[in-house]
């Protein structure tokens, strides 16, 4: 049976386009394998980028806290002017520190944004292989329905050629489950 179907597709010229959609599948892979390794560094960048913030700016928190407690106890009149000298150093060394603090969580904020430029790239290789993926359907469907009975070439409906449904919900005219491709298939002789 695979010979005469490999004699078939020969003398209808079909061969050419069955090699030419198979050697698409390992680039289909290669390049989705590509997608995942620039998701992947993306996440691990994102990831190691908020590891490196957070310390930063709990520090910042966590004196800010402090600061704003003492404060308050001045205004409260806790304090005696040595304390008050203390504070009043304390806060001048911390808004002195802001500053810089705030610019490596800027660099590491700056790096999480970077680390999304891979969305570019992988939705282009994703709209190639969806390209890639929709010329083989097509040509399967061709090759089906070329080499199916005559009775069920009749029975067949066009619309079934547009595509994969995305959502199928209140319709039955697409196949939804595996079950159902399978009944299609073994309907036209597979």
């Amino acid at each position: 049976m695979a010979r005469t179907l490999h004699d078939t597709l020969r003398e209808l010229g079909l061969n050419k386009e069955i090699e030419k959609a198979a050697a698409s599948i390992p680039d289909a892979r290669d390049r989705l394998n590509y997608v995942a390794t620039l998701t992947q560094q993306a996440a691990e960048r994102v990831l190691n980028a908020t590891e490196a913030a957070q310390p930063v700016v709990e520090k910042m928190e966590v004196e800010a806290h402090r600061l704003s407690g003492q404060w308050q106890m001045l205004f409260e009149k806790k304090l005696d002017v040595e304390q008050f000298r203390n504070l009043v150093t304390q806060t001048h060394a911390f808004l002195y520190e802001v500053p810089k603090q705030t610019k490596v969580t800027n660099g590491h904020l700056m790096e999480i944004m970077m680390a999304q430029d891979f969305q570019d790239l992988t939705g282009q290789v994703i709209k190639k292989i969806i390209e890639v993926t929709k010329s083989m359907e097509q040509q399967l469907v061709s090759l089906l329905l070329e080499n199916a009975p005559a009775t069920v070439k009749a029975e067949f409906d066009a619309g079934l050629l547009n595509g994969p449904v995305i959502n199928a919900t209140g319709r039955t005219d697409v196949a939804t489950s595996q079950d159902q491709v399978d009944d299609l298939l073994e309907s036209l002789g597979f």
